[in-house]
């Protein structure tokens, strides 16, 4: 379950994966359901779709930052350069950064009338209403441009780590994937 200094631990792999399939998800959800018509089935359906695990990937991400500080992080192998260290650092930085900005928005745009959000119909995440003039339109450029950005991240993240399994023919795909280097 927890991480070593040479492998990420099951909690650490399983948090990754399922985050990757909900936010890619949600984006794909996100990008289909801004063109239904008011009489589309699925016009109320999808945004309540959406909401709902989007808010199931807060408590997700919030646990696995939580396990991030709390656990010993894999060391970086000895082969990266400076510049793949950095890049690595700041690339995974900046997917938390607009991983949280992004629900924070999505949360913003759905309160800002007052009305809290109904995850799956089985609980209610409360409302702290409206906060500034225009909350759901600022937020909504918000949540829009963060998820565009976040998925050239995500795409700059996949990329790196093809390039190390492909090119480099390193461990660094494998670890993510559960890989235990053999003694």
């Amino acid at each position: 379950m927890k991480n070593t200094e040479q492998h990420y631990g099951w909690f650490a792999i399983s948090a990754h994966w399922i985050a990757a399939i909900m936010i890619i998800g949600l984006f794909g959800l996100g990008f289909w359901m801004v063109d239904l018509s008011y009489y589309d089935p699925w016009y109320k359906t999808g945004p309540d779709l959406h909401r709902s695990i989007g808010i199931i990937l807060f408590i997700l991400m919030a646990l696995r930052l939580i396990w991030k500080f709390i656990q010993v992080q894999p060391k970086p192998l000895d082969h990266y350069t400076k510049f793949e260290r950095f890049v690595g650092h700041w690339v995974h930085r900046i997917l938390y950064i607009l991983a949280f900005g992004i629900m924070f928005s999505g949360y913003l745009i759905s309160t800002a009338d007052g009305r809290g959000i109904d995850v799956f119909s089985l609980i209610q995440v409360p409302s702290l209403g409206e906060l500034f003039t225009d909350q759901e339109d600022i937020a909504g450029l918000i949540h829009k441009y963060a998820a565009y950005t976040l998925a050239g991240a995500v795409t700059l993240h996949v990329l790196g780590a093809f390039k190390h399994h492909i090119i480099d023919k390193d461990i660094t795909l494998k670890r993510m994937l559960g890989y235990r280097k053999q003694k």
